[in-house]
């Protein structure tokens, strides 16, 4: 059911350290879907059209860091101040993965 899928993926989402970052890939390895990126965009799309605010859906960049997600917050900034008010640097528009990212463990 997309509902399980979807609390797992929250889950994982929850589980994201502060001041750190993971990629809707990572995400869709760990609860073993690869290739299955959009979903957990999806998932993410459906919190922030809710009044969940549990699940820190700003810890989550595609593959190259950038805040593909962005344009789902209040504007277009609120993502990028969230995650620098947590510590998070940039290289220009994107997150400095190689010291921000956080890869999840995944199913065996």
């Amino acid at each position: 059911m997309a509902s399980d899928i979807y609390e797992r993926i929250y889950d994982i989402v929850r589980a994201v350290p502060h001041g750190k970052v993971t990629t809707y890939g990572h995400i869709a390895a760990a609860i073993g879907s690869r290739g299955g990126a959009r979903l957990v965009g999806w998932a993410l799309n459906a919190v922030a059209h809710s009044d969940r605010i549990d699940i820190p859906c700003h810890r989550v960049v595609n593959r190259l860091g950038e805040l593909s997600g962005k344009m789902h917050f209040e504007t277009p900034y609120v993502m990028r101040e969230r995650l620098e008010a947590e510590g998070v640097q940039f290289l220009g528009e994107a997150v400095d993965m190689r010291h921000h990212l956080w890869e999840p463990p995944t199913e065996a």
